[in-house]
């Protein structure tokens, strides 16, 4: 099992370097001069100029720079922000809760609706149910997630005024100090009547929001293993010796199911993390993807760089994670290599 976690890990590195390298240079293709957007419209010499650049490090060749950046990471220094001056980590850790709560909220929702929605369209396949399913679960596959979340925040925030159209919690009714910056774990630590229900109220949008992709693709996947292990012949046994479909179905079929299942799941993270990006930034949520646009606003080099990277790393880390766990699930996986 360890030969088999260290050869995954070996064969994500040639990935590791290539978003290394693409990440350095297509941030230095967006157009902009990083001292004009930091000063706005003001004045400023030919001299304080290049002052700013040679303070930001961007008087040097670009290959320096890339060196510079490489030697950083294989140090743990993923850079300091040229607009606020703090470590990119910091801002990341500060931040990132807030990215990986709405993210977790969205992947349940889709687990918990997309499993048994695979399921009931498998066992009634070619019914009302499976094409009503599986039709909304292309619809949903096909909608545009800015589209969506506007289309939400119109009827629901502005029509119906049930759901807050923004932000993580009411701060005017509610303050208090973040404990382990999940707002839904720390509004409940804080005692104060209302903002644990307050908090779910602000992530009812975003989260089917970001959850609606992968909602329909672990519809569709589900139904897909179903339907092949149906066939299986000792599905068609277990019906023989006459055992009840309810119990062919949850002891035998989803089971085995289930095994590319988890790959889909696993692999959606990325998706999740990706979408983030739009879902925070249309409902102000106040996390990495947001952190990231607003760096691009204000080409802020090294935590553009650093929040992708570590974004990145953690999307690597988690294929890596759903590798060994299919490996576990289906030994003979593990043993082919």
């Amino acid at each position: 099992m360890l030969r088999f976690f260290l050869k995954r890990v070996v064969l994500t590195l040639p990935t590791f370097f290539a978003l290394m390298f693409v990440t350095f240079l297509m941030i230095r293709l967006v157009p902009g001069d990083p001292v004009e957007v930091r000063l706005g419209e003001r004045g400023i010499s030919p001299e304080r100029h290049a002052e700013l650049l040679r303070e930001m490090g961007l008087d040097r060749p670009v290959w320096q720079q890339f060196a510079d950046y490489v030697w950083g990471l294989f140090h743990g220094d993923f850079g300091v922000s040229i607009i606020t001056k703090t470590p990119v980590v910091r801002e990341f850790l500060t931040l990132f809760p807030a990215t990986l709560e709405l993210t977790l909220c969205a992947m349940i929702f889709a687990i918990t609706l997309g499993i048994p929605a695979g399921v009931i369209a498998a066992t009634r396949r070619g019914g009302i149910y499976d094409q009503t399913l599986m039709g909304l679960a292309l619809t949903g596959y096909s909608m545009p997630i800015f589209w969506w979340g506007l289309l939400l925040i119109l009827v629901m925030s502005n029509t119906l005024h049930l759901t807050p159209v923004s932000g993580r919690i009411d701060l005017i009714k509610y303050y208090f100090e973040p404990v382990t910056g999940f707002m839904l774990i720390d509004s409940l630590l804080s005692g104060q009547k209302g903002a644990f229900l307050d908090a779910v109220r602000h992530l009812i949008l975003p989260t089917i929001v970001l959850g609606t992709v992968p909602l329909a693709t672990v519809a569709r996947m589900t139904r897909s293993a179903m339907l092949e292990v149906l066939g299986e012949d000792y599905v068609r046994t277990a019906r023989a010796k006459g055992l009840t479909w309810r119990r062919i179905i949850g002891l035998h079929a989803l089971r085995n199911a289930l095994i590319p299942v988890v790959t889909v799941i696993g692999l959606q993270i990325g998706t999740l993390l990706a979408g983030a990006v739009l879902t925070e930034t249309i409902f102000s949520w106040p996390g990495v993807g947001k952190w990231l646009v607003e760096s691009i606003a204000r080409r802020d080099y090294p935590a553009l760089q650093g929040g992708i990277m570590l974004i990145s790393s953690i999307v690597i880390l988690c294929n890596v994670i759903v590798d060994v766990l299919y490996g576990l699930i289906n030994p003979r996986i593990r043993h082919a290599h």
